[in-house]
């Protein structure tokens, strides 16, 4: 009979919540009669009060219900135990009341076991695990930082960002070259932190320095990218002097010369998409004046739009090219010019990005100034639409 009530118990036991399991074991004493309770406790584990408080559930005829336990059974809340503890959390971490100078979480990071602490001070009594149960009550989650205000808006933006995307579009259907440049992050060369991480043998770390000094470094890597939108190609010149309107067109003529030129054998145009500012910024002297001479070289008319102030983000060279790169050297001390380079021309996607990256050590001083006859010189011809932003290069 035990044997039995085993084989039957393991078969139903896995569906079984704690309610229906009490009066399934209830039903199988009462089956037996005399002696059910010690026998069904044998083969079941169970408790014999809790088959007895089964047959009563039976015997008075509890209709069916979705509750496992009667009303009121199990822990009472904290709020019950402690009620005010949740209005006492919520003015901790509430924004409007956190910069208060009274607040114990003023200077202290907002984590579970901080909260905690700073609740058992005012006297109340509870763990991490309930803070973090009562802060999602409450609607709050860990959150970061994250870059979405561009500052004032220009009300051309969306308008410039059209004109950018109907000129690249007409461009790359005549098969003429696109490309998104930019200068990259500059990088301190040296056994620096790099953020993020890589798999390393368990227990041995890179050790890098403590402080990031300049002084300590062996120079600064400046990448100055050239993304090709049609090949989903790039060149990065990494540059380690300055970062000036020569060195950012020095590296799209060397872009040219070293993929451009055969992968357009049969081009007759150029269209940049650059940012508003920096090296390559539309109000740069400098920038078009080395453009022209670029386009005398070449003998292709080099048209440029210029993302508006604010909106470098939306230039494809960040989130084509840049991002990749710095995936592909996380965790890894930038320690030498070669390191860098190496790990820019290691970069690849599965989407099919390939890069191709080369140390310029070329000298590109700052101050240069670019004269207005120099600039009257120029063929330089503003588009209808923001000129300032829009415009392009003639060979002379």
């Amino acid at each position: 009979m035990e044997a039995t009530i085993v084989g039957k118990y393991s078969a139903v036991a896995p569906v079984l919540d704690e309610r229906s399991r009490r009066l399934w074991a209830a039903a199988e004493s009462a089956a037996i009669g005399y002696g059910g309770d010690a026998l069904v406790s044998s083969a079941t584990g169970l408790a014999r009060e809790t088959i007895r408080r089964g047959r009563r559930e039976i015997a008075r005829g509890e209709p069916a219900t979705s509750r496992i336990r009667a009303p009121g059974a199990g822990r009472p809340g904290i709020e019950q135990e402690q009620p005010g503890v949740v209005a006492a959390l919520e003015a901790l971490v509430d924004p409007l009341t956190r910069g208060d100078p009274t607040s114990p979480l003023r200077w202290t990071c907002k984590s579970r076991a901080k909260l905690a602490a700073a609740l058992a001070e005012q006297g109340w009594r509870v763990s991490s695990t309930t803070v973090g149960r009562l802060l999602h009550r409450l609607g709050y989650r860990l959150q970061s930082v994250r870059k979405r205000q561009e500052g004032t808006v220009h009300p051309d933006r969306n308008k410039q960002f059209e004109h950018i995307n109907a000129t690249a579009d007409r461009f790359l259907a005549s098969g003429q070259p696109v490309v998104s440049v930019d200068t990259k992050k500059k990088e301190l060369v040296g056994n620096f932190a790099n953020s993020g991480r890589e798999w390393q043998p368990k227990g041995t770390p890179p050790a890098v320095r403590v402080h990031d000094f300049p002084s300590d470094a062996e120079g600064k890597a400046i990448p100055y990218g050239v993304f090709d939108m049609a090949r989903n190609e790039a060149w990065v010149s990494v540059g380690c002097d300055h970062d000036t309107p020569t060195f950012a067109v020095a590296s799209i003529r060397h872009w040219w010369q070293r993929m451009g030129q055969s992968a357009y054998p049969e081009a007759t145009t150029l269209y940049i998409t650059a940012d508003a500012g920096g090296s390559n910024g539309y109000r740069s002297r400098s920038w078009k004046h080395e453009l022209q001479k670029l386009a005398d070289e070449t003998r292709l008319t080099i048209h440029v739009s210029h993302f508006p102030p604010g909106t470098s983000k939306w230039n494809k060279v960040e989130h084509r090219l840049f991002c990749h790169i710095t995936l592909n050297w996380r965790g890894t001390p930038l320690t030498t010019f070669e390191t860098i380079v190496d790990r820019i021309g290691s970069t690849r996607t599965e989407a099919g990005l390939r890069v191709h990256a080369e140390l310029d050590t070329g000298e590109y001083p700052t101050g240069v100034k670019v004269t207005k006859s120099q600039m009257d010189a120029l063929a330089l011809v503003p588009d209808e639409f923001h000129g300032d932003w829009n415009y392009k290069l003639v060979p002379r």
